[in-house]
Formats: C-alpha cells, structure tokens, sequence
C-alpha cells in the first residue's frame, strides 16, 4: 500500500498491509531544520535525521486549517490591540483586551532553545473580568469566508505520502484557556452561569467556521482539541458532559455531515468520559497509558470498538527509556491498539520533543517504531 492507501484503510476499517505509524508534530508539521534562524530548534543536532526518517517513513497526517477572509465588519481591533518584543533570549508577546472600562491583558513568552510557548499571564483573572469581557460586542467574534484552496494545495503537495488533517479547538479549548489552569477550574465549579456565557460567546464563530470547512474540503480526518480541559482530575464526568460534549458534538455532527471524520485529541485520563468521547468522535489520541492515563490500550479497545485509536507512547518514554524496553511498550501498542481485522490503529507518541538536540537514544526509539510496524 501506499502511506496514504493505507491510512485512509486505517480510517475506514479495511484490511490493511501493516499498521501505520506516525511521529505526531514530526510530519504534521513542515519542519525545516535547513533553515538557520536562530529561533529555529530544529537546525539543532539530530533533528535533520529525524525529520528525514518521519518524512521517508511514517504515514504522514499532515495538519493544516483553512484560510479565512477577514469580515469586513469584524470588531475585533476596537478592543484588542497586540504587540511583541524581545529580550535577552527570549520573545515576548502581550494582547490587550479594553473593555466595558477595564484593561485585561495576556503575556506569552518562547525561549529561544525550546519550541514552546508559556503563558505568563492569563487573560481573566476574576469574576470581574469575565463580566467585563461577556460585553464584547458579536462583532468581535465574525468570521470572513472560508477558502479552503489552500488545503486541496498541500493535500496534492502531500500526494501518496499520507493524509491532510484539519486542526481545529473547540470552543472548551478556547474558553479554558483565557484563565490560568487553576482559575479556570475554580471558575467553572463556582461560576457556571457566567462560564456557560462565555461558551456560548464563541461557539457560534466555530460552529460556521467548521461547517463551511467541512462542506469546502470534505470526507477528511480532522483533529478537534480542548476534551482534556474538561476530563479528570480538572472537572469531573457531568461537567464534561455540560460544558464539553455539549457544545463540541455539534461541532464533530457538521464534520460528519459531510464525510468528515472528527478525532477527539485527549490527554490524561479517560475512564469517566471514554462513553461521551466515542459519542463525539469517530477517533481518539493519544491514549496515554497508565499512569499519565487512567485505562490500558486493550481497554479502550475493548470498550470502544469503533474508535480509530492514535497512540500510545509517551514522549517522555521515547526521550529517556532504554531501547530494550521501549521496544517491549510498542510491541505491546501494536499487540493491544489494532482491531479484530488489524486495523482501526495508528502508532503513535503523545508528543514531540520540543528541544535543540536529539540524543541518539531518542533516536533509537524513532526509529524502533518505523523497524516494528514493518517486522
């Protein structure tokens, strides 16, 4: 099969020649480590062999969103305004939000040895704070035309190498993340009026977002971020249920409106909301073991058997595990994640490494899972 003939197999629940296996951000994303920006990790030592055996290797899912027009009545820069600095070895940004006659500002900073990025200070704060930003106008939110050219583009480009996959949060994700982690669970444990306020302020803008992508660029495996906001141990089952799988499986019923199939992106543990997630979704990542998740390969499986299952390595395990037994836990995935028919399963990690330098033992491990999914 090709990488692509065989993912698409993986997605339908066809017979397929071996599992597939994918590196995550490595191939979902474009990485150049031939490109010398100083900001640029990936030039570091070893990345180039590691992006050249993803790229060669693995079935490339490769994640990429549409291009959208600006709305010509969009309001947005009337209450924001944002700006970026550096200092030392460290970028800076800062979004400022005037509103209903407070301030309310978020700060952001990449490191430049680390492709990641910290937030330092979270947009609400309190109570007040969301009062304030609930009078953000509509207008704020409009979404322009969708043009989804540029996704057909790279899906060409891509060719027989692997699939396109459309990323998209949801509106959980969006919400959460204005608050620091604390704040956030806090806040919807005592606030659930005013979180439900802020739900329904953008799930409008995503739901029109996602129904016109999905009708544009049809019948593709999308990835739908923000479930593990709302799972154990930061909110409990029937909060997941009221702020998470209810304003998310619309969003998953539009992409299958139109041949799509939405993949549930899910850290951490899945025991008490694994019912609602195969309510929602049609796939599943990235199935942390124990004990970052709370259920083994085999049992998700066994509990969800139409799931299309993405995982379960921890990165953590491919950076520091000696290869013997690294090896010993992809054997076990590839023995525990495929269905009754071989298929239905990607190998997969959780994440990847976000550093300058790729050791040769996380060198080993990448490519343990390339030499067992084709053994």
């Amino acid at each position: 099969m090709t990488r692509r003939e065989r993912l698409l197999a993986t997605l339908a629940g066809r017979p397929v020649d071996r599992p597939p296996v994918s590196f995550y951000e490595i191939g979902s994303w474009r990485l150049n480590p031939g490109d010398p920006d100083p900001w640029n990790v990936f030039n570091g030592p070893g990345w180039r062999a590691l992006v050249d055996l993803a790229e060669n290797h693995t079935d490339i899912m490769r994640h990429a969103g549409p291009m959208q027009r600006p709305h010509p009545d969009n309001a947005w820069g009337q209450f924001f305004t944002a700006e970026s600095w550096e200092k030392d070895d460290s970028r800076y940004s800062k979004t400022t939000v005037r509103v209903a006659g407070r301030t309310l500002q978020c700060v952001t900073r990449r490191d430049r040895e680390v492709s990641t990025t910290w937030t330092l200070e979270h947009l609400l704060k309190d109570v007040d704070d969301v009062k304030a930003y609930l009078q953000l106008p509509p207008e704020v939110f409009l979404q322009g035309e969708i043009d989804a050219s540029n996704l057909f583009a790279e899906e060409q480009k891509l060719g027989d190498a692997g699939i396109l996959v459309v990323d998209q949060h949801d509106p959980m994700c969006a919400v959460a993340s204005l608050f620091s982690m604390e704040d956030y669970t806090v806040f919807a444990f005592t606030e659930p009026r005013l979180f439900h306020g802020l739900m329904e302020q953008v799930t409008p803008a995503l739901v029109d977002r996602i129904e016109k992508t999905a009708a544009a660029f049809p019948g593709r495996l999308w990835r739908i971020v923000g479930s593990e906001y709302a799972s154990e141990p930061y909110l409990p089952p029937r909060l997941y249920r009221e702020f998470l799988y209810n304003c998310t499986k619309p969003l998953c019923d539009a992409i299958r409106r139109h041949g799509g199939c939405p993949r549930i992106h899910s850290h951490g543990r899945l025991r008490g909301i694994l019912d609602m997630i195969a309510g929602m979704g049609s796939g599943l990542d990235p199935c942390e073991p124990p004990p970052q998740g709370d259920m083994r390969l085999a049992e998700i499986r066994a509990a969800a058997p139409h799931l299309i299952l993405f995982g379960n390595l921890e990165i953590a395990d491919i950076e520091n595990l000696a290869p013997s037994k690294f090896e010993a836990k992809v054997r076990l995935a590839l023995d525990e994640g495929p269905d009754a028919h071989g298929s239905r399963f990607v190998l997969m990690p959780s994440a990847c490494p976000y550093g300058r330098r790729i050791t040769t033992r996380t060198m080993t491990n990448y490519e343990t899972m390339v030499r067992l999914v084709n053994e």
